[in-house]
């Protein structure tokens, strides 16, 4: 799989205050390169059954990804749902893979 594509991780480090003393999640950004896979019919339908709604499969190298829970990819943010490390390779740098299961955020809160 050729990694051509830009995703940024995006990692919660920790709360900030904004002027009236709300808590502020302060945010860090890294640009990995990426590549794109579908979401499988199995898989959509097997989470579909319990709520969820994946839509895209990113996959990154797995040592760039440090537990993120959202990306961002294309000026859309994502949440990610699960990874999966494949266990089998089909080409030379598969096995350093890590597949990031996300979901679309609609509007994060703002109206």
């Amino acid at each position: 799989m050729t990694m051509d594509n830009e995703l940024v991780l995006i990692g919660k480090t920790g709360y900030s205050t904004n002027a009236i003393g709300d808590a502020i999640p302060t945010e860090t950004k890294t640009t990995v390169l990426c590549g794109i896979k579908s979401i499988t019919r199995t898989e959509h339908y097997q989470a579909a059954a319990h709520g969820l709604k994946p839509e895209l499969v990113f996959v990154v190298s797995k040592w760039d990804y440090q537990g993120e829970k959202e990306v961002e990819f294309e000026g859309e943010r994502y949440n990610v749902l699960r990874t999966y490390e494949p266990k089998t390779s089909k080409g030379l740098g598969d096995f350093e893979t890590l597949e990031l299961v996300c979901e679309g955020v609609a509007n994060r809160g703002n109206t």
